[in-house]
């Protein structure tokens, strides 16, 4: 067991400097070892949201999740994580162990011989001695019978989506006009092949505007994610990949969401050759090499599209490209008001929080308002009578709850200076010009 003291220092030390991972990491596994699982979760997540494949946060996260008895979340977890990694479940004393530090020990034969600065996976024994390792599946498996959610029809349009114009205008001009009027597409010589690929800092909504974009065309939306596609069995990624698209066009018309395709998608040169087929099997389903993509809609989003395989961005397949930034001042107005609407609240000015939120992401805003609600919470148990949230909570909490979309900006100011010399990232660079970033 680690002190109270000691882990109240690494969090406010993590406070202090949100953007180390490292530390974030070393704090979750610091709070399991604690039995702390429900407070090791949000923060394995909140590195999986910027790094979809980082190995440690994928152990803490489906450690966590298993503690917290969510056996669907720790299984989804543990499928991605055999995937990347590629290692059967070790037999038992054959872990590695967390060190004195709580950091995982790693021997020579756990690293990979591909990539001796990377270490091997094999999934150590959780923390407080728990003889418990990854569940591996057998091919065939029934409870890999259904990989994917079903495909629905979206409820949500534009309408539903406060500010964000210039997402949306450029959502309607590359994608939305073509696919509504074919006729007027084909005479203008605009081709009706080919995804699209949105890209920004984590929470900014790109999900929500992709289930919009069916929303608008009135068509089914199939949202897929990495554990939907990757699996440790050579050719079961393949297989679910083709099935994948297979549902989406029997559902046709049918916007199809592949999330996280940085990771899916990655660079061949950076992955090894088992997920390397993973990227050759969704360039031949966006080229439609054997099956029609008649009437499906590929959307997909990223946190680095720096990192998406060349091919991928080719005409025809990802070739049009939106950036979806943080909030603007409408937006973020609304999101303040729509988290504040069922909460009871007095004189709080949401437009003026607006102005002092820029930067925010959707993700960041949400937390704001439930950091104030918390503080308003806290003084009513303390007096004994309840209170609305006020103005002094968010001036409370905005001292506490800072942008997370500060890394994301540091390194793509440097792709949009040193790595921007086709123009593909020229949005960005006006962007960041504009503030004074670049």
């Amino acid at each position: 067991m680690v002190n109270d003291a000691v882990l109240q220092s690494l969090a406010q030390s993590l406070q202090a400097d949100p953007d180390n991972d490292d530390l974030r990491l070393h704090l979750a596994s610091l709070l399991l070892q604690n039995g702390r699982a429900s407070e090791t979760l949000p923060l394995a997540q909140h590195v999986l949201a910027r790094q979809p494949a980082h190995v440690e946060a994928l152990k803490l996260a489906y450690w966590s999740a298993d503690e917290t008895g969510d056996p669907a979340k720790a299984a989804g977890y543990q499928q991605l994580l055999n995937a990347l990694t590629g290692v059967q479940v070790a037999r038992p004393g054959e872990h590695p162990a967390l060190d004195p530090d709580g950091q995982y020990a790693y021997s020579s034969r756990d690293l990979n011989p591909s990539d001796a600065n990377s270490a091997r996976a094999a999934p150590p024994t959780p923390p407080a001695n728990k003889a418990r390792a990854l569940r591996v599946q057998e091919p065939g498996d029934p409870r890999d019978a259904s990989p994917f959610t079903e495909p629905h029809l979206p409820r949500v349009t534009f309408a539903d989506v406060a500010g964000m114009q210039g997402v949306k205008q450029r959502l309607d001009r590359a994608f939305l006009t073509p696919m509504r009027h074919p006729e007027l597409a084909q005479m203008y010589g605009k081709s009706l092949r080919g995804g699209l690929l949105m890209y920004g800092p984590p929470g900014c909504g790109k999900t929500f505007m992709a289930r919009a974009v069916a929303g608008e065309l009135g068509a089914n939306f199939l949202a897929v994610g990495l554990a939907d596609v990757l699996d440790m069995y050579i050719g079961q990624s393949e297989r679910n990949l083709h099935a994948v698209f297979g549902e989406a066009r029997r559902r046709a018309p049918c916007v199809l969401f592949l999330d996280e395709v940085d990771a899916l998608g990655r660079k061949r040169s950076q992955m090894r050759n088992s997920l390397s087929n993973v990227v050759n099997q969704l360039l031949a389903e966006l080229d439609g090499a054997t099956e029609s993509n008649e009437g499906v809609f590929v959307l997909t989003a990223t946190n680095s599209p720096w990192d998406v395989d060349p091919a991928l961005r080719r005409p025809g397949r990802l070739d049009r490209t939106v950036l979806v930034l943080p909030p603007d001042l409408e937006a973020r107005r609304a999101l303040l008001e729509l988290h504040l609407d069922k909460r009871p609240n007095a004189g709080v000015d949401c437009a003026a929080l607006a102005a002092q939120t820029e930067g925010y992401s959707g993700a960041d805003l949400a937390h704001l308002v439930d950091s104030a609600a918390e503080l308003a919470m806290e003084d009513a148990v303390r007096r004994g009578q309840a209170r609305p949230v006020k103005p002094q909570d968010f001036s409370r909490a905005l001292r506490d709850v800072k942008p997370s979309t500060g890394a994301w900006f540091d390194t793509a100011r440097n792709v949009a200076q040193f790595a921007n010399g086709d123009g593909t990232y020229d949005d960005l660079a006006a962007y960041l010009r504009a503030r004074r970033l670049l």
